[in-house]
């Protein structure tokens, strides 16, 4: 194996855990993550880091994909943790490997920014969605300032490699809203001691119209 696949496997998954389970990321994990209900699906589950937010009362059941082995790993001691019945496989938000409108809710947080083809990933899980489902997100992406936006263009190179992919200019509101959702925005701000070329936020729901 050579450096650079064995940084990618066990070194990324536990430099995203880390990044993403601050203390302004959890906050918004909390305020999305508790309004999922019905049957669960949850892109880019790996690390379990929403695994505390659920709401078993709300929920009927629960499953996830995630491309890395080491976060899977994460994800499903969590869920043991908690003691739930799950489904929790290896895969990818392009090919969700799960059939047509399964699901009430899907959870996507913190991994927009890392997959591959958003636009292909956002249509994947509106075809996993029953009609009047509802995608909750929590997203970290393109800034509204130009001077950061900037930045955001001139880091973006090399965060990539050391991120594990994560992009820093993809828009998030205005993607999901193009992709056939009806967007409920719930709030949108820089996250507060995080660095701002790294730090606009935006949460909110949408709905599968149609």
């Amino acid at each position: 194996m050579g450096f650079a696949n064995w940084y990618d496997e066990h070194v990324v998954p536990r430099l995203i855990r880390c990044a993403c389970s601050g203390p302004a990321i959890m906050k918004l994990r909390e305020k999305v993550v508790p309004l999922a209900s019905g049957a669960v699906f949850e892109l880019g589950c790996g690390g379990g880091l929403n695994q505390r937010f659920y709401d078993p009362a709300r929920i009927s059941s629960y499953a996830g994909v995630d491309p890395s082995a080491k976060g899977l790993e994460f994800t499903r001691a969590e869920a043991q943790r908690k003691g739930w019945a799950h489904d929790i496989r290896a895969g990818t938000g392009e090919a969700i490997p799960f059939a047509d409108e399964s699901f009430d809710s899907v959870v996507c947080t913190f991994t927009l920014c890392s997959v591959q083809d958003p636009a292909q990933t956002l249509k994947e899980m509106r075809r996993v969605l029953k009609p009047g489902g509802q995608l909750l997100f929590a997203e970290h992406g393109a800034a509204p300032d130009a001077g950061v936006a900037k930045w955001q263009a001139r880091i973006e190179p090399v965060w990539r490699r050391i991120a594990g992919g994560c992009h820093l200019t993809r828009p998030v509101g205005s993607s999901i809203d193009q992709c056939g959702f009806a967007l409920e925005p719930l709030g949108a701000q820089y996250a507060p001691k995080v660095p701002r070329f790294a730090g606009w936020m935006e949460w909110g729901v949408g709905v599968k119209a149609g």
